[in-house]
């Protein structure tokens, strides 16, 4: 049966995790970040690295998977490169120390490169790829998870889906924001459809015996599908071996997974990078070449009844502030495993919906 859904404000949402977060035991900026991400995730429409996830974080937080009261430690490797040791905290955390780091070591060699390792699942690569826009410059992050997907005949999880994300200034209403993981859907979309009771579209996944399917418990039992197929795996190899193989982190299966191994740390590697604009031109030069860009998409003829073409980020721009005003849905099933949460815990914020 199809879940109940009802409507409640970004504040509200933002106050009750964080709150639930601090009194889990982490620091209050951490769990003010924490929360401000999984919100992020469910403003931009990105509702399966939103607040369903925070139930599955508490739990590890409270057996230790996640370190709430980690002693990260940094390490300068070279001028514009940091390696940070998250020692098993939050990957919002560990992510946001790393790109903090790789935009100043960008503000003095024009690029910087934060890499984590010892670290944890991110949510969304947004967040950190907007920190970076946030000061000018272009930011890349990327991140490694357990093996997921499979390649195209195959019948065996061989590396994750390992996102990537890239932002890059406009100078206008949103910028560049290109997020995306390199299967045709992340995991925590087949989560989100089995927490509703939805079925997913064919060619999202296969089942344990490497056949279609469209049920969304069969799918998590068996394996996500690369985009574009040996492209898209490849991509993925990329990926990990750039957070997790080149930073002295851990990778392919050597990765825990948090919910097959929910008393773990992930031990997930991250990779921050962050480009200084000015270093190739002003300002104004790159509001001008952007605006371009973007007209000369928007002007692209289409097929009758298709959507105009835009920039990546653009439509979850727009859903952001549409969802800021209006609110958020969240099923029913995951606002009660919350109210579970706040009981527990003796949260005092309310989940009031509209």
């Amino acid at each position: 049966m199809a879940d109940n859904n009802k409507i409640y404000r970004a504040e509200v949402l933002k106050a009750f995790v964080c709150e639930l977060f601090e009194k889990a035991g982490m620091p209050a900026e951490d769990a003010a970040w924490y929360a401000d991400t999984i919100v992020m995730a469910n403003l931009r429409g990105i509702d399966s690295h939103g607040v369903l996830r925070v139930p599955n974080y508490v739990d590890r937080m409270k057996c230790g998977a996640i370190n709430v009261r980690p002693n990260i430690k940094t390490e300068q490797l070279a001028k514009a490169i940091t390696l940070v040791d998250a020692d098993a905290a939050a990957g919002c955390v560990g992510a946001k120390l790393a790109m903090e780091h790789a935009i100043e070591n960008a503000r003095s060699c024009g690029v910087g490169i934060g890499g984590v390792k010892n670290s944890n699942h991110f949510g969304a690569a947004a967040a950190y790829a907007q920190m970076a826009v946030d000061n000018d410059m272009i930011g890349i992050a990327i991140t490694d998870v357990p093996p997921l997907i499979t390649a195209p005949g195959a019948k065996k999880k061989l590396v994750g889906n390992n996102p990537i994300a890239v932002g890059i200034p406009t100078y206008s209403d949103h910028p560049f924001m290109l997020d995306m993981s390199l299967s045709v859907v992340a995991e925590g979309k087949l989560r989100f459809a089995a927490a509703k009771g939805e079925k997913i579209p064919f060619g999202w996944a296969a089942d344990v015996n490497g056949n279609p399917t469209d049920d969304p418990e069969e799918a998590l039992k068996g394996f996500l599908l690369p985009i574009s197929g040996f492209k898209g795996l490849g991509l993925a190899y990329v990926v990990d071996i750039l957070s997790g193989l080149l930073t002295g982190g851990v990778f392919l299966d050597k990765i825990k997974s948090m919910y097959r191994n929910p008393t773990e740390p992930g031990l997930t590697g991250h990779m921050m990078i962050a480009i200084d604009i000015s270093a190739f031109l002003t300002k104004e030069e790159m509001q001008e070449h952007m605006k371009y860009y973007h007209e000369y998409l928007e002007a692209a003829p289409v097929v009758d009844g298709a959507f105009p073409l835009c920039f990546p980020g653009e439509i979850e721009a727009g859903t952001a502030k549409r969802r800021a005003e209006d609110g958020i849905m969240v099923p029913d099933s995951v606002i009660e495993k919350l109210m579970a949460l706040k009981e527990e815990y003796g949260v005092n914020a309310e989940l009031t919906s509209l």
